[in-house]
Order: C-alpha cells, then sequence, then structure tokens
C-alpha cells in the first residue's frame, strides 16, 4: 500500500481502523448463575450454621449467654434461612445488574454496604456485648461468603460476544 506505514501515529487508541465496535450486551448463562446462587444459599445457611454452634460451644462458659434466643434451635433457623435467602436475592440482583456497566463493581458496593450494616446492627439493641459480637462476625462471615461466591457465579456465567476488529466489519484503509 503506497503512503501506509506502519510506525505513524493512528488516530485513536486503537489506530485505524478502529480496532472494533463495542460488545453487545453479555450473554448470560441464567441456569449457570442461578444454580451458583442455589449453590451460594446452601453455602450462606451453612456458615450460619456452624457459626452458631461454634458460638454455643464458646458461650456455655459466660453467665447468660448460653441462653440466648439468638442461639437456640428457633434463632439457628431464622439465621440460616435468612441467609439463605440472602444469598438468592443477591442473585437475583446481579442478574438484574449484569446489563448496566461494570455490574460486578456495583454489586461488590452493594453487598459490601449490606455487609457492614448487618455487622453494626446486632449493636443496635440491648443485647449484651458478647452475643452482639458473636452475631456480627456470623453476619459478616456469611455476607463475605455471598458476595465473592455470587460474583464468581455472576463471572462465570457472563460470556462477552467477542469483539471484532475494523477489518471484518468491511473498514478498508487503502482509501484513507
Amino acid at each position: 500500500m503506497a503512503g501506509y506505514d506502519d510506525q505513524t501515529k493512528r488516530i485513536g487508541d486503537g489506530g485505524w481502523p478502529p480496532a472494533g465496535r463495542p460488545a453487545s450486551t453479555p450473554q448470560i448463562n441464567v441456569a449457570r448463575l442461578w444454580s451458583g446462587g442455589v449453590a451460594t444459599a446452601v453455602v450462606a445457611a451453612l456458615i450460619g450454621l456452624v457459626g452458631l454452634l461454634i458460638v454455643r460451644v464458646l458461650l456455655q462458659t459466660v453467665p447468660g449467654a448460653a441462653n440466648a434466643a439468638e442461639f437456640n434451635d428457633s434463632g439457628a433457623i431464622f439465621i440460616c434461612s435468612t441467609a439463605a435467602v440472602a444469598a438468592l436475592v443477591a442473585t437475583g440482583l446481579v442478574h438484574l445488574l449484569l446489563g448496566t456497566p461494570r455490574p460486578l463493581a456495583y454489586f461488590g458496593w452493594i453487598v459490601g454496604l449490606l455487609t457492614a450494616i448487618a455487622v453494626v446492627v446486632p449493636f443496635l439493641s440491648s443485647r449484651q456485648i458478647l452475643t452482639s459480637v458473636a452475631l456480627a462476625v456470623i453476619h459478616l462471615v456469611i455476607g463475605i461468603a455471598i458476595g465473592s461466591l455470587v460474583t464468581g457465579a455472576a463471572a462465570a456465567a457472563t460470556r462477552r460476544p467477542p469483539v471484532r476488529s475494523g477489518y471484518d466489519q468491511g473498514w478498508d484503509d487503502r482509501r484513507y
């Protein structure tokens, strides 16, 4: 090609012809996303159960704390079922956000802030401080697990279409 030099400055960051058009919306494997969400719900519920069992053992030596309502069987069912529902809601949220720019960044911020709220809430009641600390730690671990597992499921279930180069779209730099 006459007058064409690969070493010359090209227009824009992708050169000329343009490197490609922006990718269209991502393709989402919905079954993969939601199966990851259900698996996350099971993991979150089990984290709640394991956390409560550990707290029951540790607080048996503290007078009055071992009988706290949060650590009896109905409290365990409440925490485990709430953790599972939170994981499913997080999966729905990330599914909704996958159409936004940088969806996992938004999702990370939302889950992080909701986890911070869940950690602080036990301290806003008249519970014993050890009970509040135990609940806050359980909430923190559940929130971290939900955030990381749902993010991983969303990343694994999302595929961006390949960006086609300008040459594939009929660009012809010989005329310019």
